[in-house]
Parts: C-alpha cells; structure tokens; sequence
C-alpha cells in the first residue's frame, strides 16, 4: 500500500491523470514531478544537517560552560 491506497485506487488514479494530462504531457509531468521530489529531498536533507550542527554546536557551548 502506498498512501494508505490499494493498488486499484492507484491504477485509477493513473488512468484519471493520463485522461487529463494525456498521452504526450505525461513524460514532461513525470520530469516535473521528479525535479520536484528531488529538490525537496535536498531541502529536507539540508535542514536535517543544519539541525544536527546546531545541536552540535550547542552541546560544544554547553560544555565550555561547565
């Protein structure tokens, strides 16, 4: 199950989109949707490490000051 759907909600999912987007938008939509997807990852991964220095460095201070 992928997002709490069964594979017969995503198979009609897929045709309601292909009945939109049509056959030849749907390579362009899965490039956009990739890039998209892949720059959030970044975003999130970048984040997370700004986080974990953060942490980092605030653990740093808090033992000089002991």
């Amino acid at each position: 199950m992928i997002l709490g759907m069964g594979p017969t909600e995503l198979i009609i999912i897929l045709a309601i989109v292909l009945v939109i987007f049509g056959p030849k938008n749907l390579p362009k939509l899965g490039s956009t949707v990739g890039k998209t997807v892949k720059n959030i990852r970044e975003g999130m991964e970048e984040d997370t490490k700004s986080a974990k220095d953060e942490v980092t460095e605030a653990e740093v201070v808090d033992k000089d000051n002991e």
